[in-house]
């Protein structure tokens, strides 16, 4: 069947061409009820310039037998051209010729294919839209009778179409004539017509066509009027028994499905009696009278009501349009889709655009009935309008969009969010409204995946970052909440500059929900940050929440904390045990006392194990036989720095007396730092270049250098039981300042991070710009480590007496006697005291080079006469 509608489309298209024809329209599908039911052949077509859709009713007079019928068609034409009412079918455009006549109307289809598709409508919705269909069509006859005083002379189901919106329009203006037309084709060629003389009324039966001139122009219109009742109530039923002769009126039992409230009007259109006939024009006023015969018909008709009030909307009061607007609510659900989404649908958004009191009600049923709307047109007919309302100042039209933004959030395109709907939303949160504010902030939860980055990842979190300072607690916490969601979606380095400062700034709010809404958020998009931002900013950024005043908090905080330590200890488990230095050595790391995996849980068990680390992995640097040897007598091993040195300038060997000789009185006022500070030993220096093994080879050498017995009479290195003077060498140390130790002036205050009111999110970089190292609110940086200063040059003992100690403020010198832990033994070699290093700092590149040379070659010398002087220890022995 469809390949018969192509072929003969194309064979009508094929005609227009060769009759040279230029037709502003392209023929498509032909429609085969309409076929052999007029004149007409129906197709369905689109105007050239712009592709509208529209209807082609076209005739060609090339067969015989429709010769005759060619002035009819002109007449159809002509008339169409000139007589224009809404009710009316729509003229569009037209072309003739000698043979043929095509006719462009708005896209329609037969009133009886609708009616017989129309099988599932219930039976009131069914009579109600069948008797707003009478109404439309005889306000038409009433405008063709009265005000063009010309008689249709075809009115019948045929000539009656339904437009897209589901109104009747009136068709068939083949026979439409004036009395006092000279080219009137009703009174003359009426009869050649096919089916006239079916739907003729009994004087037309009687004395012929041209007896229609001495009646009024809508006797015979009246009498198809009664006829079309009939057949659209009962569409398989033949015509009643008035229609041939002798007419007598109808009997009750052929109403059929004619409603009670329409028989009566519909005997008295049907009244034989031409001059008592009820015209159209009478019967539109019986029907709206609420008195009478009609009992209001049309009146009372709920598509008659919508479409009166939506006609007079702009010039209805208030509470006229609240009574509208209730009542399309109420019938939405039951309006015909075509109706309200081509009728109804059009009129309320041309009342929104002046927005008023009543936007806030409008909007929701133009969504409402918006559901209705072919997905190919809800752009055009529903979002088309409700963007370009975004523009208005109006408040309640800003409020009633925002609050029904899920309707319709989801079928809006990315370019229309971008350029007609963000440019006015924007406004929204500078408003002086808070329900504005916080109604706009809302919205952006459904707007924000059709944003482009420049408005997601710049212009967006401006107006959010305001928001946060907003006077309004709710405002604030759900601003919080909207990062929180927005943050997957953010890009990588906007969510490490941005992320963490907006929510430590909810976590110190005043309000509770806003703080836990801050952890919560963090938790969300805990995906958002790497495992080095979760340890150095997030945990230490929510754990003073640990200890928030409010319980809600606190709990929400133990929660956030456990998440993230989960993530942490499944990181830490996949990465190495020991780090790579920048040789591609792993690091060197001492063993602690017993098991290395020996973990302390306890605070005595972490002060047991740091008080024999340290000794314990030294010991164990020792072979055995170096433990059981005896200690050379004459040992060169540096004095630490913290010992005291000699007080006339002489070497280590000038005698037991100098070795405890008091330390002089300091005649400083204040603590200084000594201008050359004393030799590090080397051995136990951080940093010193040499394996564990050689430097604890050459430690022992020095050790055994000394002789068997110690210098207290006995074998060991320092005598336990006197802790006075055991401890008098390091009490002599001059005190170190913290300046020296490269971190500046310390404070013991809880940091508390700052935020400044005049930034938005208090300047809290994360560096994700490279602008800088983060910094904390000491003033340093939060995650590098502090670079260690050049120490001072050494300055051998002779010249340390020379600049005067200052005595520790923390512990005074002590008066007795103090003892060097090692006794230099008479006649031993005096060791020489080691030169003084030069600082490296300000050296060029080749200095710095030249200087590590000179160290390099001074130790190998020093290396070489520990072991030449463990040579003659061992040939003594």
């Amino acid at each position: 069947m469809d390949l018969l509608r192509n072929l003969g489309s194309a064979a009508v298209s094929s005609l227009v061409q060769k009759s040279g024809l230029n037709l502003p329209f392209s023929l498509g599908e032909k429609n085969a009820y309409f076929e052999g039911k007029s004149i007409w052949s129906l197709y369905d077509g689109t105007k050239r310039d712009d592709g509208t859709p529209v209807s082609i009713f076209s005739f060609d007079s090339n067969q015989p037998p429709r010769r005759n019928l060619l002035p009819l068609a002109k007449n159809a034409l002509r008339k169409l051209r000139t007589v224009r009412h809404p009710d009316v079918l729509k003229f569009i455009d037209g072309v003739d010729s000698d043979s043929s006549v095509y006719i462009m109307t708005e896209r329609v289809r037969p009133l009886g294919q609708a009616i017989q598709s129309s099988t599932a409508k219930s039976t009131k919705e069914k009579e109600d839209w069948n008797v707003w269909g009478l109404h439309r069509i005889s306000t038409a006859l009433a405008f063709v009778n009265d005000s063009c005083v010309s008689t249709h002379g075809n009115v019948r189901i045929d000539s009656v179409f339904l437009s897209p919106s589901g109104e009747w329009k009136l068709g068939g203006f083949e026979l439409l004539s004036n009395a006092k037309d000279d080219q009137a084709v009703l009174y003359t060629l009426g009869s050649i017509l096919p089916d006239s003389s079916r739907y003729a009324s009994p004087e037309v039966k009687k004395a012929g066509w041209s007896t229609l001139k001495e009646h009024h122009p809508s006797v015979t219109d009246a009498y198809a009027l009664g006829l079309l009742i009939h057949c659209v109530f009962n569409h398989q039923a033949p015509l009643p028994a008035t229609a041939d002769p002798p007419h007598p009126p109808p009997a009750p039992s052929s109403r059929g499905a004619i409603p009670n409230f329409l028989f009566n009007p519909y005997k008295r259109l049907l009244n034989p009696n031409a001059k008592a006939r009820l015209s159209p024009a009478a019967f539109l006023e019986m029907g709206a009278a609420q008195t009478g015969d009609g009992n209001g018909f049309f009146a009372n008709n709920s598509f008659v009501r919508i479409c009166t009030g939506l006609d007079q909307f702009p010039l209805s009061g208030e509470a006229e349009k609240a009574a509208l607007l209730r009542s399309l609510k109420e019938a939405a659900p039951t309006l015909p889709p075509e109706f309200a989404s081509h009728r109804v649908l059009p009129s309320l958004v041309s009342a929104l655009e002046f927005g008023g009191a009543t936007a806030n009600a409008i909007l929701p049923i133009v969504l409402q009935l918006g559901v209705h709307a072919p997905p190919a047109d809800y752009p055009t007919i529903v979002l088309a309008p409700v963007a370009k309302l975004f523009a208005s100042p109006d408040r309640g039209t800003r409020m009633a969009l925002l609050e029904h933004l899920d309707d319709y959030a989801d079928k809006l395109d990315n370019k229309t969010v971008a350029d007609k709907i963000w440019p006015h939303l924007q406004t929204g949160f500078s408003d002086t409204v808070p329900v504005i504010r916080e109604a706009t902030v809302k919205a952006i939860g459904l707007l924000y995946p059709k944003f482009n980055d420049r408005i997601l990842n710049n212009d967006l979190l401006r107006h959010l970052a305001k928001m946060q300072m907003d006077p309004e607690m709710a405002i604030r916490t759900n601003t919080c909440i909207l990062i929180g969601r927005l943050g997957p979606s953010l890009g990588y380095n906007t969510k490490r500059k941005m992320l963490v400062p907006a929510f430590a700034r909810a976590l110190k709010d005043s309000f509770v929900h806003a703080r836990v809404a801050g952890l919560m958020s963090f938790m969300a998009t805990i995906d958002c940050f790497d495992t080095d931002d979760l340890a150095t900013k997030v945990l230490p950024c929510i754990s003073f929440t640990l200890i928030d005043k409010e319980k809600l908090v606190r709990d929400q905080a133990f929660k956030a904390v456990e998440l993230f330590l989960k993530r942490l200890e499944s990181h830490a488990a996949s990465m190495p045990e020991t780090a790579i230095d920048a040789n591609g050595q792993p690091t060197v790391i001492l063993p602690a006392a017993g098991s290395q995996s020996a973990l302390v849980n306890s605070a005595a068990g972490a002060a047991g194990a740091l008080a024999g680390w340290a000794m314990s992995s030294l010991s164990k640097k020792l072979v055995p036989g170096d433990l059981q040897s005896t200690m050379a007598s004459t040992a060169t091993i540096q004095l630490p720095t913290s010992a005291p040195p000699s007080l006339n300038g002489s070497s280590a060997g000038a005698g037991p007396s100098s070795l405890f000789a008091s330390p002089p009185e300091s005649t400083l006022s204040s603590p200084a730092l000594p201008s050359r500070p004393l030799a590090r030993p080397k051995g136990m220096q951080l940093g010193s270049k040499g394996s564990a093994s050689a430097r604890a080879a050459a430690m022992a050498a020095g050790l055994n250098a000394g002789g068997t017995a110690g210098a207290l009479g006995s074998d060991d290195l320092m005598d336990v039981n006197a802790d006075e003077d055991d401890w008098t060498a390091f009490e002599s140390a001059p005190p170190t300042s913290a300046v020296g130790l490269g971190f500046g002036e310390v404070s013991f205050k809880t940091p508390v991070l700052s935020v400044d009111e005049s930034d938005d999110w208090g300047n809290m970089d994360d560096g994700a710009d490279d602008s800088g190292p983060s910094v904390d609110a000491w003033g340093g940086d939060l995650h590098a480590p502090q670079p260690m200063r050049p120490r001072p040059s050494p300055m051998s003992p002779a010249a340390s007496l020379k600049s005067k100690s200052p005595p520790s403020r923390l512990i005074s010198p002590s008066p007795a006697v103090s003892r060097s832990p090692v006794q230099s033994i008479p006649g031993a070699m005096s060791p020489t005291p080691p030169p003084s290093t030069p600082t490296t700092t300000g050296m060029t590149k080749e200095e710095k080079a030249a200087e590590m040379a000179r160290r390099k070659e001074e130790r190998k010398q020093r290396i070489a006469l520990l072991k030449e002087q463990k040579k003659h220890s061992a040939v003594k022995t």
